[in-house]
C-alpha cells in the first residue's frame, strides 16, 4: 500500500491518540485550538509529579485545614441562626410566623429539587411553574384557615374580608381545580411518567412540609411555649445524642444512620427529660410564653395578659394506696404543675419518635444518593436537614395540645360567627338590643348609650 493511501486511512475510534466521542472541554466547545498530545502528556506528568511530591504529612495538613475551615463556617452560621431565631422569638409572634414561612418555602424547594430531572424540567417549563402554583394554593388555604380560626372577631366584621372568609374553602378548592386542569392539559407524549412523578412528588412534599408547618404556626397562636418548648426538646435531644454517642456509644441503632447508637439514643432521652423540666419551669413564669395570641404587636417587652390555662397552675396529686408501704406513707401527696407531666411526654416523643423523621430523611437521601438536601445553610447542608425532626414534633404537639390540654371555651370569634352566619338581620339587631340592656343592667353602659341604641337601631316590623 502506498504512503499516500496509508495517510488516508482513518481509525474509527481514535483521533490523535484520544478516544472519539468523549465530552468536549470548555476550550474545545468554544472553538479554541486543539492541544497537542505531547503537551497534554507533559501537563499530565507534571500534575502526577506534583501529587506524588505531597508527603503524608502534607496531605494530613491539607485535610486538617479543610476540616478547620468547615468547622469555622459551621460554627459561625450556627451562631447566626441562633441569634436570628431568638431575635424573632423576642420581637413577637408575627416574626416567628415569617421565619416558619421562609423555612417551609426553602424546604419545599429542596425536596422537589432532588427528584427533578434538569433536562426534562427545562423542556417542560410548566412542571416548575405548577410546583410553585401548588405551593401558593396550599399556603393560601392553610393560612386562611388559621387567620379565620384565630381572628374571626376581626375578619367577620370587615366588609371586604367577610365574603373571602365565608367562602374561603370553596375559593381554595377552585384554585386547586384550576391547577389540576392546567396539569392535565400540559401532559405531553413521551413525558407522562416524568410529569406524573412530579405531580405525586410535589403533593408528598406539600403534605410532609407545608401541612405540618401549618400546625406549627397554630401552636404559635395557642401560646409561644407550644412552639418553643417542642423545638428546643428536639434540638437538645440531637445534641445529647451526639455527645452520649461519641462518649460511650457502642451498639448501632439503625442501619439508615450508622453513626446512631443505642447508648446515645437512651442517654439523650434521659438528658432531654431533665432539660425539659428545667426549661418548662422557666417558661411558665412568663405570660408572654403561656398566653394565646390576642395582640400581634406584642413582644417580650410588652408581654401578654391572660387567665393562665390550669395546666400551668400548681395541683396536688395524692398518691394511690399501695399494699407494700407502711401506714404512715399511705397518703403521700405531691404538688406540681400538670405541665411538668405533659413535658415528660413531649420529651419522650422528641427522643423516641421524632428522630425517626431524621431516619426517614436519611433513607430518602440514600435513595437519591445525595449527602444533603441542599446548600441553603453554609456548613450545615440544606434547611431540610435541620428541620426533618421538627415537622413531626410540631404536628404531634398540635394534636396532643388539642386532645389533652386545650380548654374549650366559647370565644368572641365563634360567637360572632354563629350570630353573623346563623341569624337574620332582624335577629342580629335584637341581639344587639338584648346585649345593650344586659350591659346596662350590669352598670357597664349608661342610659344615654341605651337611649342612643333604641333611637338608631331600626324597629322590627
Amino acid at each position: 500500500m502506498s504512503g499516500k493511501s496509508r495517510r488516508g486511512v482513518k481509525f474509527p475510534h481514535r483521533t490523535n491518540g484520544f478516544v472519539e466521542g468523549r465530552r468536549a472541554s470548555f476550550g474545545e466547545a468554544e472553538g479554541s485550538s486543539p492541544v497537542s498530545p505531547t503537551r497534554s502528556r507533559s501537563n499530565l506528568s507534571a500534575v502526577e509529579n506534583t501529587v506524588e511530591k505531597q508527603t503524608p504529612e502534607q496531605e494530613q495538613a491539607a485535610e486538617y485545614e479543610k476540616k478547620k475551615q468547615n468547622f469555622i463556617t459551621r460554627t459561625f452560621w450556627t451562631f447566626v441562626m441562633i441569634g436570628g431565631f431568638f431575635t424573632a422569638l423576642f420581637m413577637g409572634h408575627i416574626y416567628i410566623i415569617l421565619v416558619i414561612t421562609a423555612i417551609q418555602i426553602v424546604c419545599f424547594k429542596e425536596v422537589i429539587a432532588i427528584a427533578s430531572v434538569p433536562s426534562r424540567a427545562r423542556q417542560l417549563r410548566s412542571a416548575k411553574s405548577l410546583n410553585w402554583y401548588w405551593l401558593a394554593t396550599t399556603m393560601y388555604f392553610l393560612y386562611g384557615e388559621t387567620v379565620i380560626y384565630y381572628f374571626k372577631h376581626i375578619v367577620l366584621v370587615d366588609k371586604v374580608l367577610l365574603p373571602l372568609a365565608t367562602h374561603h374553602r370553596f375559593i381554595s378548592f377552585i384554585l386547586y381545580v384550576i391547577g389540576f386542569v392546567f396539569f392535565v392539559a400540559s401532559l405531553q407524549a413521551g413525558n407522562y411518567k416524568f410529569q406524573f412523578t412530579q405531580f405525586a412528588w410535589t403533593h408528598m412534599a406539600l403534605y410532609l412540609i407545608v401541612v405540618q408547618s401549618h400546625f406549627i404556626m397554630n401552636n404559635v397562636f395557642e401560646g409561644m411555649i407550644w412552639f418553643f418548648l417542642p423545638a428546643s426538646l428536639v434540638i437538645t435531644n440531637d445534641i445529647f445524642a451526639y455527645i452520649c454517642g461519641i462518649t460511650f456509644g457502642r451498639t448501632q441503632l439503625i442501619k439508615l444512620s450508622p453513626k446512631k447508637t443505642v447508648e446515645g439514643f437512651v442517654g439523650a432521652w434521659v438528658m432531654t427529660i431533665l432539660f425539659g423540666y428545667i426549661l418548662t419551669n422557666a417558661l411558665m413564669k412568663s405570660q408572654y410564653f403561656i398566653c394565646p395570641v390576642t395582640d400581634l404587636g406584642a413582644n417580650i417587652f410588652t408581654g401578654l395578659q391572660c387567665e393562665p390555662n390550669p395546666v400551668f397552675l400548681p395541683h396536688t396529686y395524692v398518691l394511690p394506696e399501695l399494699l407494700f408501704l407502711p401506714p404512715q406513707y399511705q397518703h403521700l401527696s405531691v404538688t406540681m404543675e400538670p405541665m411538668q407531666i405533659h413535658t415528660l411526654i413531649f420529651a419522650s416523643f422528641a427522643s423516641l419518635i421524632a428522630p425517626f423523621g431524621g431516619f426517614f430523611a436519611s433513607g430518602l437521601k440514600r435513595t437519591f444518593k445525595i449527602k444533603d438536601f441542599g446548600h441553603s445553610i453554609p456548613g450545615h447542608g440544606g434547611m431540610t436537614d435541620r428541620m426533618d425532626c421538627q415537622f413531626i414534633m410540631g404536628f404531634f404537639t398540635f394534636m396532643y395540645y388539642h386532645s389533652f390540654i386545650a380548654v374549650y371555651k366559647a370565644n368572641l370569634g365563634s360567637i360572632m360567627e354563629l350570630a353573623i352566619t346563623g341569624l337574620t338581620a332582624e335577629e342580629q339587631i335584637e341581639l344587639v338590643r338584648g346585649m345593650g340592656r344586659y350591659l346596662g343592667n350590669q352598670g357597664i353602659l349608661g342610659e344615654d348609650v341605651l337611649s342612643c341604641l333604641d333611637v338608631t337601631l331600626p324597629v322590627k316590623r
